[in-house]
């Protein structure tokens, strides 16, 4: 693939897919601060192995392995460095009351991240890849080289701790 080619098809992909690969990394755990620079690590990555790419095969399953491996990645470099990626959402974007249904909603979504934040990083991602990307067990068993019966067990034990979490932060039963 020539140069030009090449970058002309990462733009496409980039301009098309960036607020999708931002929202995967946010839903992995990777704070707000840090999805701007963890973003840029996955498109990278993208651009280097463009070549490998099949257009013959969905696009965001590929974009995702990426933003899993640099996710788990950027995971294991923070707990090198001792750093612990605080639950976010409790800052108010502004200082006028929200009406009840916009603060339920911001409720919710802030009970659900505190909830993928309890769960470790490989019940997370199942977690997202079936419940918010909508990926079928047998998707996640190739993802990850596992039995398919393995995959429902994953999912089933990751929604059981999230369901618990989600209690313990408030849900109700």
């Amino acid at each position: 693939m020539s140069d030009a080619l090449k970058l002309t098809a990462f733009r496409a992909i980039y301009d098309a897919n960036v607020d999708y690969v931002q929202a995967t990394l946010r839903r992995l755990g990777v704070s707000a601060a840090e999805t701007e620079d963890v973003t840029h690590d996955v498109f990278v990555a993208v651009f280097r192995h463009l070549e490998d790419y099949d257009p013959a095969r969905p696009l965001r399953p590929w974009l995702f392995g990426f933003a899993y491996r640099v996710a788990l990645d950027h995971r294991r470099l923070a707990r090198h460095r001792n750093e612990a990626n605080a639950p976010e959402g409790h800052e108010m974007k502004d200082d006028a009351p929200l009406p009840d249904e916009l603060l339920e909603e911001e409720r919710a979504r802030i009970l659900c991240q505190r909830g993928l934040d309890a769960l470790d990083f490989d019940k997370r991602t199942v977690l997202v890849m079936f419940e918010i990307e909508g990926r079928s067990a047998q998707e996640i068993a190739d993802h990850f080289s596992i039995p398919l019966n393995t995959a429902y067990s994953r999912i089933r034990l990751a929604r059981a701790e999230f369901e618990r979490h989600i209690r313990k932060y408030g849900a109700p039963r």
